[in-house]
């Protein structure tokens, strides 16, 4: 496949009464919906992402994925 680092991310929490900026966040990440994942490249800006919102989501990287 490809050579590039992923990342496996997976949405854990409710965005319900969260502020605005997290929802997007979430939506930018290709999330919205509980238990829903997502393979996304790591990034410095995906990482960030993921920052804002680590307590609505949890990842592993792709010591294994698409594998």
């Amino acid at each position: 496949m490809s050579d590039k680092e992923m990342l496996r991310v997976t949405q854990t929490g409710s965005p319900i009464g969260r502020p605005l900026n997290q929802r997007e966040t979430l939506r930018g990440l290709g999330l919205g919906k509980l238990n829903r994942t997502v393979l996304l490249e790591d990034t410095p800006a995906v990482r960030g992402m993921i920052k804002k919102v680590s307590h609505l989501v949890c990842f592993e990287t792709n010591d294994s994925v698409g594998d």
